[in-house]
């Protein structure tokens, strides 16, 4: 977690539950990450990931790692390339947005990448809700705000 934040994760009979709270100073952000999957997940069958959530009108950052293509740079940046999308949800009930691989966009921490990288959905590595001070291009989040905070993931599937 970010600076002074704190949050965990737990599974419920409705899906993963990432709940704690979020302290702007000195970070700002928690997240709730998959383990690293090895092998990778192929999913170059697919057009994207459809994500099923309750987020209390939040913005989030759906973020995804990839085995790196980047003649293997990405494991020695430290919180390494990531592909996000920004998630905006509604304050009540659920929220169900599809991200289509072709609009996730690179970033090293929040900071966009302005390089000519080309995402690959044959070997992702990790997957990751975020919810953080920054927006997916690196401005600040209109969605963010610091206290309390649960999300509720109840799928995440491909499309």
């Amino acid at each position: 977690m970010g600076g002074s934040s704190q949050a965990g994760c737990r599974v419920t009979g409705d899906g993963l539950l990432l709940e704690g709270e979020v302290v702007s100073e000195g970070g700002g952000f928690v997240s709730c990450r998959s383990p690293v999957y090895k092998p990778p997940l192929d999913l170059s069958d697919f057009r994207g990931l459809r994500l099923s959530l309750n987020g209390q009108g939040r913005s989030f950052k759906f973020a995804v790692a990839c085995r790196d293509g980047v003649l293997g740079l990405t494991e020695l940046i430290p919180g390494g390339l990531r592909w996000v999308s920004t998630v905006p949800t509604q304050t009540n009930g659920t929220t169900v947005v599809e991200i289509p691989f072709d609009q996730l966009k690179p970033v090293v921490r929040a900071s966009p990448i302005k390089l000519p990288l080309r995402f690959d959905s044959s070997c992702i590595t990790r997957l990751q809700l975020l919810h953080s001070r920054f927006g997916d291009d690196g401005e600040a989040n209109p969605g963010y705000r610091s206290g309390s905070i649960q999300l509720l993931i109840r799928s995440i599937e491909a499309f």
